[in-house]
């Protein structure tokens, strides 16, 4: 799992792919209709999707020191919830995980929203459409809005605890003298 995670941080692209190729089946699963409809919608919907990934990256590799590599490091270290202990790369991590949990600040409204809009949707469906594709959305928007809710739980822990942990274990620094200059510990 942890080889797929790194390919799809180094590849923002593939995550978006496979988004477009579950959303077209989706899409063509409960609407019906021509496949290539439903994945040029898909395509469509996901565009927005790819420029905002694609700009979040693209700061958090310039928080990282502007190399990919350490990025997927920051990334590994905060999934295994690992400190580090380098002052540049605690920086770094303090640094990424203020900018992620500033980002998630409204997440319990935007899942609220979220809920209610999947909500209108079925009751819309359901007064246009079969049954079976109304049941199909119900259970397709509450699968979704459970892994939603779990997933965004799982991850604000992980970052709450992660700046926990780089506010509570300061970096040894340098000791200074009451009347010299800074003594640097031993290596």
């Amino acid at each position: 799992m942890g080889r797929i995670n790194d390919f799809f941080v180094r590849h923002v692209w593939a995550p978006i792919v496979l988004g477009v190729v579950v959303a077209s089946v989706v899409t063509w699963a409960l609407f019906g209709g021509n496949p290539v409809a439903a994945v040029v919608r898909a395509c469509l919907y996901s565009a927005a999707g790819l420029g905002f990934m694609l700009a979040r990256r693209r700061k958090e590799k310039r928080a990282a020191g502007g190399s990919m590599d350490r990025l997927v490091r920051v990334e590994q270290r905060l999934r295994a919830g690992e400190t580090p202990s380098d002052p540049e790369d605690r920086r770094i991590m303090r640094e990424i995980v203020e900018r992620r949990l500033h980002q998630t600040r409204n997440r319990v409204p935007a899942l609220v929203f979220l809920a209610l809009l999947f909500a209108g949707i079925t009751v819309l469906t359901g007064f246009t459409a079969s049954p079976w594709r109304t049941v199909g959305l119900a259970v397709f928007g509450v699968v979704f809005l459970g892994w939603m809710i779990w997933n965004s739980n799982r991850q604000t822990h992980r970052l709450r605890t992660m700046r926990d942990a780089l506010q509570s274990d300061p970096a040894p620094t340098a000791a200074r003298p009451a009347d010299g200059p800074p003594v640097h510990p031993a290596a």
